[in-house]
């Protein structure tokens, strides 16, 4: 038996939650004493995997499957998995994998939990701790069947270096014939992904108008974080969709969230509400966003925006 930890990219680099889902993947492989394996697909270097303890690291780099495909990527991991009779997968939180997991899945006849946010509490049956009800609650789920496919909620498990020397595989997959195509969307406007930043910065209806956008970006850009925004901006065209979070957007676990302009709907509360951090910049002192935030600010974003950033430029500049 062994365990495998898919790793997501992002133009051949991997992802920040893959080290965090091969340090999960890790820990089980040790209780379990069973070889962990990682499938790196088209990722340019792996030596920084070295640092999280793999036995091996098996390659795929073909040019034809650069731009994401859930069909086919399902396919690499089946064959990889038959291969090295692994019955357990281990995935991240990301779109990429949220489309993935399903048809993989299917394929190995496997149980599928995913929002997992807590180590196996039982492995007869396999156990988790995962969230429920749109990050309102907790549960207890099981999974009964012999494969398993498990899927970390992003930002739920501490990154763990344990150094290896893995064996490197390259692997020459067979490519099913597919007319699927299925991108990533995990990418909005910014430099940085939302499902991979640690800080999110988001802003609603109260930036007026997306000529404002500047003053968002630039906290951004300041804090090494990616840009959101609330559904009514991405409704009315100021900000792209896939940059849209809340319940019917993409969910965010950030370690900070700054909402700027934002109410507070209920909808955009469940999306956000497994940040680590949330504070709130809004004018209005009854904004419902208040009320669930760990630090607000009452004032007008045109005049606290630039002075926080500011002050946030000239700590990294004295810190540096």
């Amino acid at each position: 038996m062994s365990i495998i930890a898919y790793i997501e990219s992002n133009n051949g680099v991997a992802k920040k939650s893959a080290f965090e889902v091969i340090s999960y993947a890790k820990n089980i492989s040790n209780k379990l004493a069973v070889e962990l394996i990682v499938v790196a697909v088209n990722i340019n270097d792996t030596n920084e995997i070295f640092d999280y303890g793999p036995d091996k690291i098996i390659t795929v780099n073909k040019e034809d499957i650069k731009i994401f495909n859930a069909k086919i990527y399902a396919d690499i991991i089946y064959q990889i998995a038959k291969k090295n009779s692994a019955n357990y997968v281990i995935l991240g939180g990301g779109v990429d994998s949220k489309f993935l997991a399903p048809i993989l899945s299917i394929k190995l006849n496997a149980g599928y939990l995913s929002n997992v946010v807590e180590l196996p509490s039982n492995f007869e049956p396999f156990t988790v701790k995962r969230t429920s009800f749109s990050n309102k609650s907790f549960c207890d789920a099981s999974i009964y069947s012999e494969n398993k496919i498990i899927s970390l909620s992003s930002n739920s498990y501490e990154k763990m270096k344990i150094p290896s020397n893995p064996q490197i595989i390259e692997f020459d997959v067979e490519i099913p014939n597919s007319t699927i195509k299925q991108d990533s969307i995990e990418t909005a406007k910014g430099n940085i992904s939302i499902a991979d930043a640690d800080i999110v910065v988001s802003a609603g209806r109260g930036m007026k108008g997306p000529e404002n956008w500047h003053l968002i970006e630039n906290l951004a850009n300041t804090l090494n974080a990616a840009t959101a925004c609330s559904k009514p901006v991405s409704d009315l065209g100021w900000r792209p969709h896939s940059e849209h979070v809340g319940q019917t957007g993409k969910p965010v676990a950030t370690n900070l969230y700054i909402a700027i302009g934002i109410s507070g709907a209920i909808q955009h509360l469940a999306g956000v509400s497994s940040s680590k951090v949330k504070v709130v910049i809004n004018n209005d002192p009854d904004a419902p966003f208040f009320k669930a935030a760990d630090y607000g600010v009452i004032g007008d974003a045109f005049e606290v925006v630039p002075k926080l950033n500011e002050k946030l430029k000239a700590f990294k500049a004295e810190n540096n």
